[in-house]
């Protein structure tokens, strides 16, 4: 199932299966996806965070941490797609555009199963760190 949403970020289709999100972009079917969620306990189910970033990670808003295991994870809170977030869990999230293309709407909403949100709102991706038991890096 395909969401269309807007996210904390931009508007982004959302689904638990990542090969056919990739597929909807046309990237590489294996290529990683970064997950949501909306608690930080659906969080430890994914990695384990450093202890050292434990309170960064909890104050940050509109930031993915890519964790020692390589796994991305953004942590949504305050913001009415954590809604959707809570029904599901967890998620793969990405914009929904294809691969490095803006956004189109009428792409957008015919590729998605479930359209969530009718009004979208394109905006700068959200910050990417890399962060190691040590070490933090910004990606992006």
């Amino acid at each position: 199932m395909i969401y269309l949403a807007q996210t904390d970020t931009t508007a982004g289709f959302l689904s638990k299966d990542l090969k056919k999100l990739n597929s909807i972009k046309n990237r590489p079917l294996n290529q990683p996806c970064l997950i949501c969620v909306s608690k930080f306990k659906n969080l430890q189910n994914f990695s384990r965070v450093p202890k050292k970033y434990k309170n960064l990670i909890r104050r940050s808003k509109k930031t993915t941490f890519i964790y020692p295991n390589l796994k991305a994870i953004r942590v949504v809170k305050d913001h009415p797609h954590t809604k959707l977030l809570d029904k599901l869990e967890w998620a793969y999230s990405t914009s929904a555009n294809l691969h490095k293309k803006e956004f189109d709407i009428e792409f957008a909403k015919g590729k998605a199963d479930v359209i969530v949100d009718y009004k979208f709102t394109p905006a700068p991706a959200s910050k990417i760190y890399k962060i190691s038991k040590t070490n933090i890096r910004r990606i992006r």
